[in-house]
């Protein structure tokens, strides 16, 4: 039975507790600037500072053009049903193992949190050169494959609004041509399929599909990873088939466990995108 209060641990370094803290202060207020955070923690301002660019480099924050913090990829998922996620990799890494052990690739799971998009889940294949794990990995949904597949569900309506502004902060870079990607995503909407031929990482191909609820939403992205050395497009075919296998089986297991949306429980992912 777990106990209902909270011991201090007999070692806590003073710089992890402080980022933690500053964890729990931005998923609370939502931002904070350096000053505040010195303030509030008790330490200087550079101290305050290197802890801030700590967060911002693990996806725990980002920084505005105005110097504030903001709640990063990772605190704005962690404010998303925490359950549904749980329960959308682990009904995916049976059928993610089994496409593995298909194409003998390395396989991802995806899901879209405003502007960017963070991998869930990762099967590596066993080939000694091989794409590593992204999981935990957060990349503008623009430039990935699962990205591309999550905001293809959007309408143009919604996608203008999504990257409407200068808010660039969930970005970290230039938001993206609207006019060449919504042509891009009405191509994804009719091949079901995204191809980024090294727009994230050089070197790497990926191959993504949509993985959908069973109303038709589409709730995640499953992706096939590649070196690009074994990328030819004769193979694209049977990738393809491959993938609409594995995604199917995904929304098979969701289904059967009652999380896929067919009930009052809602879906995993944000509104479907």
């Amino acid at each position: 039975m777990a106990k209902s209060m909270k011991t201090p641990p007999a070692y806590a370094p003073s710089s992890v507790d402080h980022a933690l803290r500053l964890a729990q202060i931005l998923q609370l207020d939502g931002a904070i600037t350096v000053s505040a955070a010195a303030e509030r923690l008790g330490v200087a301002r550079s101290t305050a500072h290197r802890l801030l660019t700590a967060l911002v480099y693990r996806d725990f924050a980002v920084q505005d053009e105005d110097r504030t913090y903001r709640v990063g990829p990772i605190l704005a998922l962690a404010e998303r049903a925490r359950s549904d996620v749980g329960a959308l990799r682990a009904a995916a890494l049976g059928p993610m193992r089994a496409l593995v052990d298909r194409i003998d690739e390395t396989v991802n799971l995806s899901i879209r949190t405003g502007r960017t998009v963070r991998f869930i889940a990762s099967v590596e294949c066993a080939q000694a050169l091989r794409v590593g794990s992204r999981e935990g990995m957060v990349f503008p949904a623009h430039q990935a494959s699962g990205g591309l597949i999550t905001l293809a569900a959007l309408s143009d309506r919604e996608l203008e609004t999504l990257y409407a502004g200068d808010d660039r902060r969930d970005l970290g870079e230039e938001p993206p041509d609207l006019a060449r990607l919504r042509v891009e995503l009405r191509a994804v909407r009719r091949s079901g399929v995204a191809l980024n031929l090294e727009r994230t990482e050089r070197g790497v191909v990926a191959l993504g599909h949509a993985v959908r609820d069973h109303a038709g939403a589409t709730i995640a992205a499953l992706s096939i990873s590649m070196p690009g050395v074994r990328y030819s497009p004769d193979h694209l075919t049977a990738l393809i088939a491959a993938l609409t296998t594995a995604t199917d089986a995904i929304t098979r297991a969701l289904h059967g466990a009652g999380l896929d949306g067919s009930d009052e429980q809602g879906a995993p992912g944000e509104g479907g995108g």
